[in-house]
């Protein structure tokens, strides 16, 4: 009879969401000297399909005429308030949704910008070309499922088992030393973008707590006798494998429970009270701690739901990306408070971007979008990539409906974040299979 040894890795994996941490490894919580730099990546994933037409609307004459003949009745400013007027480094101006608000004022302070047109390609393609099938695309466009894999995974196809965050770290671990602390985290549920072939990663819910019931007894001697007695259970080894695996995951949960309720990751900055401010506190606090974790390059991954505007998309849209912008805000603030702005590079990340025309009150499903991206060592204050035609059935579209073809890919704009966290030239194509194909690998909008 063929035998099976059940790994740590493995039965983490079998427990699924019922599991509030994968932690592998044991955590060191002894203080060490902090890592000499420091560098990460923080992925908030806009789930749904962000409408990026109306994140960022351009306001120069003719661009903007085109606009609203293409948006209809989406065509921003309505009753959410005005758009908030930016201008690029060319001097074109733009407008940010007015629920962008919070944000806004790193625009001109150089740490916010935006890349137009990003989305799922496997080589650069032209309108024609797609009508023509010309060249091959994604499998399955248009589809939630499927493209949410694959803008994670950073493989045009559904057989993408790993993310392009998990596989960035994978190339950069050795800057972690013996460290053993997860290089990536989700601190929205499992996540495919922080799954590497190498790297220990975790899975974890904003406000957890880990610590074992039954413990507050009184006296505090009858308490510590009983933590000591637990301890010396979870240590116990009973030869049974499933066990010790059950063991060491509640060891770790513990230390890490420990460590994220101590004074050593509280942060002064306040964050807002919505899931997305919830997320990103626990990543500035995990940042915080890289002094006792002693990791030198981690990514992390954050997400937003309720982008699939089909109907009443105005006002939805509005208080999401207001949500994402308070989020971010507060994150920003909070990396200057930790002394790590020029460190850690924010960015967002989406299904697909969303159709020009509207349909009733929402928008269907899309292509290419913009995305934003956030951080000291941004070159921000400007739009990178091209910013497309926003016309129906104009040289951008798919087809007759503004559906954009990317004019920047996955990749490109993967691999230029990959490249600042410390990946070498000659390993991006092991994070980005189809990098080549592309004739910038990298876009410049890290310094």
């Amino acid at each position: 009879m063929r035998q099976h040894r059940i790994t740590r890795r493995q039965l983490l994996s079998g427990l699924g969401h019922t599991a509030l941490l994968s932690f592998l490894g044991k955590v060191n919580v002894l203080a060490q000297a902090a890592p000499p730099d420091y560098k990460a990546l923080v992925c908030i994933f806009l789930s749904g399909g962000n409408d990026s037409h109306n994140m960022i609307v351009p306001l120069n004459g003719p661009d903007n005429l085109a606009y609203r003949a293409a948006r209809g009745s989406l065509a921003l400013p309505d009753g959410n308030g005005a758009l908030i007027a930016v201008q690029n480094i060319d001097g074109v101006p733009y407008g940010l949704n007015p629920g962008l608000q919070a944000l806004a004022p790193l625009w001109s302070q150089g740490a916010l910008g935006v890349v137009a047109n990003t989305g799922m390609l496997v080589q650069p393609v032209s309108r024609a070309e797609f009508l023509l099938n010309a060249k091959p695309v994604p499998t399955n466009l248009f589809s939630h499922s499927d493209q949410i894999q694959q803008m994670q995974s950073g493989v045009p196809s559904a057989s993408g088992g790993t993310g392009w965050g998990g596989r960035a770290v994978d190339q950069v671990q050795g800057l972690n030393g013996a460290a053993s602390f997860p290089s990536a985290v989700s601190i929205s549920g499992p996540a495919l973008f922080c799954k590497g072939s190498v790297i220990q990663s975790a899975s974890l819910w904003p406000g957890f707590n880990l610590d074992a019931s039954g413990m507050s007894l009184w006296p505090q001697t009858a308490a510590d006798a009983r933590k000591n007695g637990y301890q010396q259970i979870l240590q116990f080894n009973s030869g049974l494998e499933l066990i010790q695996v059950a063991n060491h995951v509640r060891q770790d949960a513990i230390a890490l429970n420990a460590m994220m309720s101590g004074a050593s990751a509280t942060i002064s900055t306040p964050f807002p009270g919505t899931s997305l401010g919830q997320q990103l506190q626990q990543v500035a606090q995990l940042i915080k701690l890289r002094s006792s974790t002693g990791m030198s390059r981690q990514v992390f991954f954050c997400s937003l739901g309720g982008f699939d505007t089909h109907g009443s998309q105005s006002w939805q849209h509005w208080d999401l990306l207001r949500q994402l912008s308070e989020g971010l805000a507060a994150f920003y603030s909070a990396t200057n408070e930790l002394g790590v702005a020029d460190r850690v590079t924010s960015f967002t990340l989406s299904d697909f971007g969303r159709t020009l025309q509207p349909s009733g009150t929402g928008t269907d499903h899309g292509w290419g979008s913009h995305q934003l991206v956030l951080g000291g060592a941004v070159q921000g204050g400007r739009i990178h990539g091209t910013f497309p035609t926003l016309a129906l059935s104009g040289p951008d579209d798919a087809g007759s409906r503004g559906v954009l073809i990317p004019s920047t890919s996955i990749d490109q704009y993967g691999a230029t974040m990959a490249a600042w966290l410390g990946v070498p030239p000659a390993q991006l194509t092991s994070v980005f299979p189809n990098l080549a194909n592309f004739a910038s690998p990298t876009l410049g909008f890290l310094g």
